[in-house]
């Protein structure tokens, strides 16, 4: 977070709350995290882990609800984008308040094909619970960022008021992409290997010149 200048919020209870797509996903799995961290009273930073899933279940991916495709929301930081309200008025979660970015999938089968279109807007992409421990994801998640037990829900949503109690209704979400920090890896490390080789074949090129 610190080497892409996201703001980390550093006042007592006031929540830092990342979701961490898995670099080794299984499609259909709550195999993500959905961590929050933050200082309590003696100024000790205190973090939670819960398992979650970031990625669209497998129900939306064959039945897309919008004609703009599936939707997955895009890694990166969304300052001031969710508040405490009702998902889909049935009970209490984070809920979607300001725009985010979504990639979008097009083709209905039960691969998400990640950087396709992008599109950035208001679409329901909340912080919310599955059963009590569900084991596929299905339809519990249409884009939602989603946590596989309900018990471990409650205990983020007790933390949400704790902060809403003393920074008012305003939740900033950042999403962590393994997969997509992998790739970003794996290019700069053929963008290395090409270099090296460039140099490495000029240096050859000017001994046979001088040779």
């Amino acid at each position: 977070m610190r080497s892409k200048d996201y703001v980390i919020y550093d006042k007592p209870y006031q929540l830092n709350i990342v979701g961490v797509r898995n670099a080794q996903s299984q499609p259909n799995k709550f195999d993500d995290s959905i961590v929050v961290f933050y200082k309590d009273d003696k100024n000790n930073w205190v973090e939670k882990e819960y398992p979650a899933t970031t990625d669209t279940g497998m129900f939306y991916l064959l039945n897309p609800i919008s004609n703009l495709g599936a939707a997955m929301l895009k890694e990166g930081q969304y300052v001031d984008s969710y508040k405490q309200g009702l998902h889909k008025g049935e009970y209490l979660a984070l809920v979607q308040d300001k725009p985010v970015t979504t990639y979008r999938d097009y083709d209905r089968n039960a691969v998400f094909d990640i950087f396709t279109k992008e599109t950035t807007g208001n679409y329901g992409i909340n912080i919310h619970k599955a059963g009590a421990n569900s084991q596929d994801v299905n339809n519990w998640s249409a884009g939602c960022q989603v946590f596989q037990k309900s018990d471990d829900f409650n205990d983020f949503m007790d933390k949400t008021t704790k902060h809403r109690n003393s920074y008012g209704n305003s939740f900033t979400y950042t999403l962590v992409d393994e997969r997509a920090i992998m790739r970003r890896k794996r290019r700069i490390g053929l963008f290395i290997t090409f270099g090296i080789s460039l140099i490495g074949g000029g240096i050859l090129l000017i001994k046979k010149l001088r040779g």
